[in-house]
């Protein structure tokens, strides 16, 4: 967990307000919830390892004995947690507030979460996520709309190049089951293939081998990983996807994903075939979240080797707290990540002005003169002058100050000689 010093924080929140403001103009509305769940919630089995890093709240009013006769059991000790991501807060949200929102809603939800990771590069307990997500909607129109508005923010931001890469929990439960994985097994064998970019093919198979997998499956995955390929024109098409993947793949997956292509480029303005597409199909996409029942995504940048967001559809989350199936997708972008790549903050409209004045300078004057630049849209600060003015103005700039100017007593806002400070 940070801190962040004032400049951070400004940059932090211009880059916020971009995306907001990006996704309001995707028809997406914001929306608040709490930062802690009940526990029972949180630990439902639907978060994935997510659920180990929860930091639960110990019950009030709890004495040493009932702390330890309940030690090896959390259930007992906790009856809270903080969230450990958006998604489980917004099922039970629209669960709770279902008769007051629209019959397809599209939430904003830009807030932090907190997870026990290890202290590590990159590695936060206290992180900020920015998700949109589409309720109601079990059309592909939800995926489209959703990617199209995350590629938009990302543009809005300056990270030219970045791409989503999609794939589909249906087209992966059907191809373990083509090279003919028993369904106890899969989601370990899932694991395996989620690490394919990291450790590569011999690596997956040897360790599917080492987890005691079905033998004749691991070799006929091999076989596939393996076979000589050759590339398409367009990237995400039908004959792209379909080579991807084993022959024989579900027709309505494909179709699905053609569609997407299709909409996503309309979207975008790429004339057809659609050639240069920011999407790229990924058949070995896995996505770790227990709850992820159909398109899954993640978005990627050519300078860093890692993710910087992901999503997809969680059509069985809400029944869970509804008691009847709603259709669900969401994408996440990862702020930090996000905002550890762009170089500068994203422009501020208004000026930041400094007055460095003299002592004598009368109170009332300097109340006046800094209440006339602000009311002309200036972001304005008071500072007395120091005989180390460089060091000030230094400083004044390091805050995102952009001009000062010198006052003496009988100033007016005309008559000031504003200079740049970088």
């Amino acid at each position: 967990m940070r801190d962040f010093l004032p400049a951070d924080k400004t940059r932090r929140e211009r880059v916020l307000a971009v995306i907001r403001e990006r996704y309001r103009a995707h028809g997406f509305d914001e929306i608040e919830t709490p930062v802690m769940e009940d526990y029972d919630r949180l630990h439902a089995g639907i978060g994935g390892d997510n659920e180990k890093l929860a930091f639960n709240v110990l019950k009030r009013g709890l004495d040493a004995e009932a702390i330890a006769a309940a030690a090896d059991q959390p259930s007992r000790l906790s009856d809270l947690g903080l969230r450990y991501d958006l998604t489980v807060p917004l099922a039970r949200f629209y669960a709770t507030n279902r008769a007051q929102l629209p019959s397809v809603f599209r939430s904003i939800q830009m807030a932090p979460v907190w997870r026990a990771e290890r202290p590590q590069k990159g590695r936060y307990r206290q992180f900020v996520q920015c998700d949109i997500d589409i309720i109601g909607d079990p059309t592909g129109r939800a995926e489209a709309e959703l990617i199209v508005a995350t590629l938009d923010a990302v543009d809005a931001l300056g990270l030219e190049g970045a791409t989503v890469r999609i794939n589909d929990r249906r087209a992966l439960d059907w191809m373990l089951g083509h090279f003919g994985f028993a369904e106890d097994e899969r989601p370990g064998v899932l694991i395996t293939i989620d690490k394919l970019d990291k450790i590569g093919v011999d690596g997956v198979i040897g360790e599917l081998r080492d987890r005691g997998a079905t033998a004749p499956a691991v070799e006929a995955f091999a076989a596939f990983l393996r076979r000589p390929q050759t590339l398409e024109l367009r990237a995400f098409g039908e004959g792209a996807i379909r080579k991807a993947l084993p022959d024989g793949a579900p027709d309505e997956v494909v179709a699905d994903l053609v569609a997407l292509g299709d909409a996503v480029g309309r979207a975008r303005g790429i004339p057809e075939p659609y050639f240069t597409l920011p999407i790229v199909f990924d058949p070995f996409l896995v996505r770790g979240m227990g709850y992820y029942s159909g398109t899954i995504f993640e978005l990627a940048h050519p300078s860093v080797d890692y993710s910087l967001g992901g999503g997809g559809r969680y059509d069985g989350m809400i029944g869970r707290f509804l008691g009847q199936d709603v259709p669900a997708v969401g994408f996440s972008i990862g702020f930090e990540r996000i905002v550890d790549l762009l170089e500068a903050a994203v422009d501020d409209a208004a000026d930041a002005v400094v007055l460095v004045h003299d002592r004598d300078v009368p109170l009332a004057e300097l109340a006046a003169l800094k209440a006339a630049l602000v009311a002309d849209g200036s972001r304005v600060r008071l500072e007395q002058r120091t005989k180390n003015l460089k060091a000030l103005l230094e400083r004044a700039a390091a805050d995102g100050y952009t001009s000062f100017a010198t006052v003496a007593a009988g100033q007016n806002a005309e008559s000031l000689d504003l200079k740049p400070l970088s």
